[in-house]
């Protein structure tokens, strides 16, 4: 194989550095996707869980307040 000229050096350098360049911005572009995809997710799961300690809390007090009663009524009796 004959060998290269240092502009044809250059060349094959600068394609390089175009692929990898294509390929790193290829990789940025998924990742920030995914990041987004991500907190969303995260955000969606945030509100999620807010609602189900309102509803645990809901719960909690009412069944606090049926045990009450029971109790009430245990001494009527």
């Amino acid at each position: 194989m004959p060998e290269q000229t240092p502009r044809e050096e250059l060349e094959a350098d600068l394609k390089r550095l175009e692929k990898s360049l294509s390929e790193l911005l290829l990789t940025h572009n998924h990742l920030r996707e995914e990041n987004r995809s991500l907190r969303q997710r995260q955000d969606s799961l945030i509100a999620e869980r807010a609602n189900l300690l309102q509803k645990n809390e809901t719960v909690r007090s009412r069944v606090e307040a049926m045990v009450g009663r029971l109790k009430a009524m245990e001494h009527t009796t």
